[in-house]
């Protein structure tokens, strides 16, 4: 449904929201859940595998896990995420997952509708986030439990099914799938707005009685704030939530694209803002002279049109992957079960322990291992000819650069474990510590390693060494909110700076960051996000005497 439009408010009263969720990925549908009053406790019918904490959740079994101090639950537990909260929300979930057990949770879900926090949830497209973009042939790196959501069984949506006993991954079609249905089972779509992109945050200061809005940093913003914040909006049906004895409310503005391309623009205030927008906004770039051609690309997908339409294929001059990721091992798959001859670029040693694949059990991620062996084997100086055409040759003016191969059968990623050891893909050629110079006009590649230049021509360029989150609707890109405000935010780099058991931020009260953000890049971790967050906004209402609900959202 559409958002009140902003024509239709008077400018000086915008409609007041407790929380606003920007982005609609697992990490805002998992927040909007326990948002909805839904409360995890232990459920006394079984026993976690950690005795310490087990006691623990024992002392208080009557209180849900939102009411418990959550540092003193986390203490002393150990995992894969650098957040304590997401660690322990995730061994509540999946005890013992790193060891290879699938045990039970150990939390049951009570619905409280007197704990509801009214709240909208901002999304461009339907629930799922970015899922539904992602090609929809690969595998997750996650297993599919591992992607489920509280409250509703990945397994029971998907009809059980396993691809193999070492494999139980799941496509990002069946992901986003369950994350849309996950909305509509737990009656989250009131919560919802589809199809809203947020232009502007902007932090605005509550003074005393009569004395009206300001923005925080000295500007009116666009359109201009006058006074009276939230009065005059409860005959809408909202019961609004004032901050006691003055405080700051966010604006938030934005469109919303309905039918016919239509852009309908909305302006909301918000006692509190939760960034969970992920991390898939815009791709690092290399910058490297002539990246801006035509034929240089930086994502997976072009790669896929390309083939589709038939624009490559074996006789093609070979396509340039630079990138030592999953992303680039993911396009270094397509190309070759395409048939497609491949160069692939990247800064590091073969043996550098940072990889990825180094992280990655070969039998449950056997594609990647094999892309991991040919990057170790098949480099440009290993190459073993049997004849001087077989192997990349550097050119100065066109020449051929690899040698066509014979005709085989093409393989599923699934499948590429089995041939690791005979003959890979005689059609890669991997150069590692080298670095991309430039791109030239006439498809030509200019990679320097070893304190040599070499020129290769190639059909396309993809360029795939990682994304990072677009915040241009906050002041400065959100770059004074990252744990170094110097440099811009990166989820890997430099997340936002957080408090590490509310997930607020550090720099700004009432603003709030989850999933990649805040560093959790894996949806196992990221709803530990939700679980802070929650229980932050929970246990600050009820002090404040001011937890209302009434029971569903009328802002929309």
């Amino acid at each position: 449904m559409p958002l009140l439009e902003e024509t239709t408010l008077p400018q000086e009263h915008p409609t007041t929201v407790p929380v606003v969720i920007i982005g609609n990925g697992p990490s805002g549908i998992c927040l909007s859940y326990l948002l909805s009053g839904h409360k995890p406790y232990l459920d006394t019918a079984t026993v976690h595998p950690n005795p310490i904490l087990y006691k623990k959740l024992q002392e208080t079994k009557h209180l849900s896990i939102t009411e418990q101090e959550l540092e003193y639950l986390s203490e002393g537990l150990e995992g894969r995420s650098r957040n304590p909260v997401a660690v322990l929300f995730d061994t509540l979930l999946h005890p013992n997952a790193d060891f290879g057990y699938e045990f039970p949770p150990v939390l049951q879900w009570r619905r409280d509708k007197q704990q509801h926090i009214p709240h909208l949830v901002l999304g461009r497209a339907t629930p799922g986030g970015a899922w539904h973009a992602m090609e929809g042939s690969m595998l997750t790196i996650s297993l599919g439990i591992w992607m489920e959501l509280p409250g509703v069984n990945y397994r029971d949506l998907t009809n059980g099914k396993r691809r193999d006993v070492t494999s139980d991954r799941a496509t990002p079609e069946e992901i986003s799938s369950y994350y849309r249905n996950y909305v509509k089972l737990k009656g989250l779509q009131k919560n919802f707005v589809d199809n809203t992109y947020v232009t502007s945050v902007q932090k605005l200061c509550r003074g005393q009685e009569g004395e009206g809005l300001e923005n925080r940093h000295g500007d009116q913003g666009e359109g201009g704030v006058g006074d009276g914040g939230n009065k005059g909006f409860e005959g809408n049906g909202v019961e609004c939530l004032n901050n006691v004895g003055g405080g700051a409310l966010w604006e938030v503005r934005g469109y919303q694209q309905v039918q016919n391309n239509t852009h309908v623009p909305f302006s909301l205030f918000a006692e509190n803002v939760v960034l969970a927008t992920g991390a898939s906004d815009s791709p690092v770039r290399l910058g490297a002279e002539g990246e801006d051609l035509p034929f240089v690309f930086h994502s997976i997908s072009d790669l896929g049109l390309a083939v589709s339409q038939r624009k490559l294929d074996m006789n093609s001059d070979p396509v340039l992957i630079v990138g030592a990721g999953l992303s680039a091992a993911d396009a270094v798959l397509c190309a070759c079960n395409s048939n497609i001859r491949v160069l692939h670029v990247f800064r590091k040693s073969v043996d550098d322990s940072d990889l990825i694949f180094k992280q990655l059990p070969k039998t449950l991620y056997p594609e990647y291992h094999t892309v991991y062996n040919m990057m170790c084997s098949q480099t440009y100086t290993n190459v073993a000819p049997s004849s001087a055409s077989n192997r990349p040759q550097a050119v100065s003016i066109a020449s051929s650069v690899c040698a066509k191969m014979c005709p085989k059968p093409q393989l599923a990623a699934g499948n590429m474990a089995g041939n690791a050891s005979v003959g890979l893909f005689p059609d890669y050629t991997s150069f590692p510590q080298h670095c991309l110079v430039s791109f030239q006009s006439d498809m030509k590649c200019l990679l320097q390693g070893n304190n040599s230049l070499k020129a290769f021509k190639i059909s396309m360029a993809l360029v795939l060494i990682g994304t990072n989150p677009n915040l241009f609707f906050l002041k400065g890109q959100g770059q004074y909110l990252g744990q170094d405000p110097t440099k811009p935010i990166s989820c890997t780099q430099n997340p936002i700076d957080i408090h590490p058991y509310t997930f607020e931020s550090t720099k700004e009260p009432g603003l709030f960051a989850m999933g990649p953000l805040a560093g959790d890049n894996f949806v196992r971790f990221l709803k530990g996000g939700a679980l802070g967050i929650a229980s932050c906004l929970l246990k600050r209402l009820k002090k404040k005497g001011t937890l209302i609900s009434n029971g569903g959202n009328n802002f929309i």
